[in-house]
This record gives C-alpha cells, structure tokens and sequence, in this order.
C-alpha cells in the first residue's frame, strides 16, 4: 500500500466531540483508528484452516495484546520466560465464584514470579516475515495474572507515523522507531498491585505529542502524559479509583482536548494539557474493563461485573455530573464484562463473556435486540471488530462469527481455525483481518 500519506493526521467530527484520527492505511492502537472497533474498509466474510489464510507466523511466548498497524508494518508484544521455574509453584489467588462464561479458575499470581524476556515485534504486513525484535526488559515481575485470560504483554501497543510505543505497565514504557531502534524508555517504578492479582491491561493513548498511560490499581493511581518524543513527563494525576483495565482515550468536546476514563464506580475527563480534573460521573460497579465510545456529544461507559451499569453521558458539563440532562440513559441488563463495544452509526453493540449480544440505539438506549444467543454456547475475552456492515466475534473456542451489523440480528458466517483460542483482540486493515491465537498470527485476506 503506498505510503504517501501515512504522516497525514485528519480529524473529524462526531457530533461535536472530534476524536483524531489517523492515516487511512493503519489499525494503530487496539480499537482500531476512530476508537470505536470499526474498521474504514471491508474484510473477509469466510475463511478456514485451507481458504484464505495469506500467511501465519509463529508467536513466542505468551501475550494477549492485539496486533497494531502503520503501512506494510505490523507491531506485536509478547512475553517470553526464560527460565524454568524452581521451588514452590506461584501462590493462586484466593478462591471466589466466577462469572458466568469465564472458564477455568482465578489462580492469579501472588506468589514468586519467573523472570520475562519482555518483547517488541515487527513483521512484514503482506508476507508475514518478521523484520525485527527487540527485548524491551528482562525482569522478575512482583506479582502476576489470571491463570488464562491474563499475560505480561496485555497491554495493546500504540504506533504512529514514525513511532512504535509499547507500554508493559509496572515494567516501563519503550518507544521504538518503525525500523526497531530505541528512542526512549521510562520506567515509573510502579509496582502495580491488582485485584486479586488479575494482572494489568490498559493499553496507552495517544494524541499528537501526548502519550498517556493509566496506571489504576490497589495502591497510589495515576494517570500521566509524556512527550512521545522524548518521554519526558508533562504531567501527572492522582486518582481516587482501584483497579481498572479500561485504556484512556483522547476526545475534544466544545474545542477542548479531553482525556476520557472509565473506572471502578466512576467516570471522569481530564484536560489533556495539564491534567485538571473537568468533570466526573459515578454509577459504575466493580472491575471496570470495557474501553468508553463517543458520538453525537455522548460518551457511552459501562461496567459488566458486579453492579453492572452503562452510563451515557451527555459531554460537554464540568464538575459532577448528575440528573438526566447529564446522564441520558443507563443500563443494567447484557452490559460487557471483558470486550469492549463497537459503535456504529449510532448503533452499540454489547458482547458479554458468556456469549449474548445486544444492539442498542446509542442516543435513547432502546434496544433493537438484546442478550441473543448466537449458534453455540461461547465464550468470550477478545473486543469484537466491525468492518463493511459485518461484525466479528472472536471466541474461546477457534470460532469467529460474524454477523450482520443493523438493527436485526443476523448471522453471516461462521469461520473455524482448528485448535485456536482468540483472547487478543482482532485488527483490521486493507480488506484482512489479523487474528492472534496462542502462539500464532494469522492474516486472512
């Protein structure tokens, strides 16, 4: 794909709030170039283990971030032990009920760790060749992760025209030039103590020359911005939240840039130059993960855990804000646990852990449908992806289905790579669709 236009920065409107966007030819942070899961091409409708595979490349070590783009360019982090594990085996968290559609026990990490090779990875966006790695960081990390659903490399990279910026939480951030030379790194020496040791997830954010990192947990939260130049830090704001694995997003409401994030019991925006508290919303429960969405002035947050609640919130106020000129619509029922929704003119889509999806209108919160079933009993971590009308779950189980986006619901297509379990989150770009498994990326064209 030329390249011609890759240093491009466009910005649009959405009913008053803009959000930047990027060049046309890149998926350059987790939920795609307008924040909202959509892609701004198509994708394919079918595929199998013998049709449409373009390439697949092995994947070492263990990591649950998504794939990011820029041009022929794809970058991916990874966490690679380097040593066998002696002694006594991690401590597993303590025991407590699940919800439903998680699998397998809680079994974070309390105890003694192994050491990580923690890694940045480049490969070649129509062959698949792998152009480069480097090692970020070899550490000991002090606690761990859920037994499945968590890893050391969760948190999504962020790339643009000429940046690559991994983010490991407690471990650092590392920005790379596209062809793998270091340009900074900065370690906070954070030692982020996460529920039940669930591990970290929030992935950065990043607006012109502020990148912005979210560092909420059980002990002195954070949110701080650097300049993505130099990494030198611009500033910082401590927050009254617990552990959270929402990322932060950068809006501009009313000609003022904001920083939006959604957190256990609360919402709040940020200004974007000096960190000022703007505004704040209560309302959400427990264990806040989805990523917010924007259009038409109104941030839609939600909360899937205990005291679930979405909130769709009316920007543009300072303060707290209460009463419903503020708060438009809230809901109670098929709110997301884990995967982030996709918005799409004007139409939320809510996939939970345990495999019912609801389509709701964004400025009313009627729902067109609400918790269906799809064909089988799934489960769900990946953020489902929208590309040309069609929508994509990634499931547990090696399955991706894809439905029709509107206001029926309709399935597609179902789409099988044998023994494959999708927790990483899809990207689109190009007319493909890049699936992580375990340990394999796919391109499918």
């Amino acid at each position: 794909m030329p390249r011609a236009h890759t240093g491009l920065i466009l910005s649009f409107l959405i009913g008053g709030c803009a959000i930047a966007a990027d060049a046309p030819d890149a998926w350059p942070r987790w939920r795609g170039p307008e924040f909202n899961g959509v892609a701004r091409g198509d994708a394919p409708l079918t595929w199998s283990d013998k049709d449409h595979i373009a390439w697949k490349v092995q994947v070492p070590g263990k990591g649950h971030s998504s794939p990011v783009i820029w041009g022929d360019r794809i970058f991916l982090t990874t966490a690679v032990t380097t040593a066998v594990p002696t002694g006594n085996p991690p401590a597993a968290a303590p025991a407590n009920p699940e919800p439903a559609g998680r699998r397998g026990g809680f079994g974070g990490g309390g105890g003694p760790q192994v050491e990580q090779k923690l890694m940045v990875l480049a490969f070649d966006r129509k062959t698949g060749k792998q152009l480069w790695e480097k090692t970020a960081i070899v550490a000991t990390p002090h606690e761990g992760f859920h037994s499945q659903y968590g890893s050391f490399a969760s948190p999504s990279a962020m790339v643009d025209s000429k940046h690559a910026i991994a983010f490991f939480g407690s471990r650092g951030v590392y920005c790379y030039t596209h062809e793998g030379q270091l340009v900074w790194q900065k370690d906070f020496g954070i030692k982020m103590r996460m529920t039940m040791a669930f591990g970290e997830g929030s992935s950065p954010a990043l607006d012109g020359d502020k990148l912005v990192l979210l560092f909420d947990h059980e002990g002195d939260s954070l949110l701080v911005a650097l300049d993505k130049n130099t990494g030198r830090e611009l500033w910082r704001a401590p927050r009254p939240a617990g552990s959270t694995w929402s990322s932060p997003m950068v809006i501009t409401v009313g000609g003022k840039k904001q920083v939006l994030v959604a957190a256990t019991k609360f919402v709040a925006g940020y200004d974007l130059e000096n960190g000022k508290l703007i505004w704040q919303a209560t309302g959400l429960g427990r264990n806040v993960i989805p990523m917010p969405v924007v259009a038409d002035g109104v941030a839609i947050v939600m909360s899937g855990y205990q005291s679930p609640n979405l909130l769709a919130i009316r920007l543009g106020g300072e303060g707290v804000l209460t009463g419903t000129d503020a708060i438009l619509w809230q809901n109670q029922r098929g709110n997301s646990y884990t995967p982030s929704p996709v918005l799409h003119e004007g139409k939320l889509y809510m996939l939970t852990d345990n495999g019912t999806i609801s389509c709701f209108d964004a400025k009313t919160g009627r729902a067109f449908y609400l918790q269906t079933r799809l064909p089988k009993s799934y489960s769900f971590k990946a953020s489902p992806v929208a590309a040309n009308g069609k929508l994509y779950l990634a499931t547990e189980d090696g399955d991706v289905v894809v439905l029709r986006l509107g206001e029926k619901f309709e399935v597609l297509a179902t789409n099988t790579l044998a023994d494959q379990v999708f927790i990483a989150t899809p990207a689109i770009m190009d007319g493909t669709i890049y699936l992580r498994g375990q340990n394999t990326l796919f391109s499918i064209r």
